[in-house]
């Protein structure tokens, strides 16, 4: 059962992380990580979970399709879970199906990138660019009517803030 499992998650991380190199990088501006807040690892293992650090600090991933936020549609403000920096505004999620929330777009200057070239492949990493924290990876297989862009996003490196009514 244990083998089953591996093989699911494996099949659906290559699903998820299907992409053109080429597209990606015009795609995703290259930016050096500068965060603009700075705490040590003991300060971030005090405000965040153990998962919420594994992932903003370390850059674990959630498991697919278990995260708060994936099927999460109501109107409002995605937030890093670690600093409070806006990042995504709900009318920019959509369902991508890949196990995890996905935007069409970052809010500007709201996030930073960097090449990845862990785990034998080759991806762009989206941090928050206020605190530095590991948020997902932007792929080039977004909606084609929008902006073409799918930032996967762990659920647990987001806080969703509700639309005042």
């Amino acid at each position: 059962m244990k083998h089953i499992l591996m093989l699911l998650m494996m099949v659906t991380l290559t699903a998820c992380n299907a992409q053109d190199k080429k597209n990606q990088t015009q795609t995703a501006q290259k930016e050096k990580p500068t965060p603009k807040t700075a705490k040590t690892d003991a300060e971030w293992k005090q405000i965040l979970t153990e998962e919420q650090y594994a992932v903003l600090r370390e850059k674990a991933t959630e498991r697919p399709f278990t995260g708060e936020y994936y099927k999460h549609f109501e109107k409002g403000v995605y937030v890093c879970a670690a600093c409070g920096n806006p990042l995504f505004k709900s009318d920019a999620k959509f369902d991508s199906s890949c196990g995890w929330p996905s935007f069409d777009q970052a809010i500007e200057k709201s996030v930073i990138y960097k090449e990845d070239h862990s785990h034998g492949m080759d991806r762009t990493e989206v941090m928050c660019a206020n605190c530095g924290g590991h948020l997902g990876h932007v792929f080039d297989d977004g909606p084609k009517e929008t902006t073409g862009n799918r930032f996967c996003t762990n659920s647990v490196s987001i806080k969703f803030i509700p639309a005042k009514k």
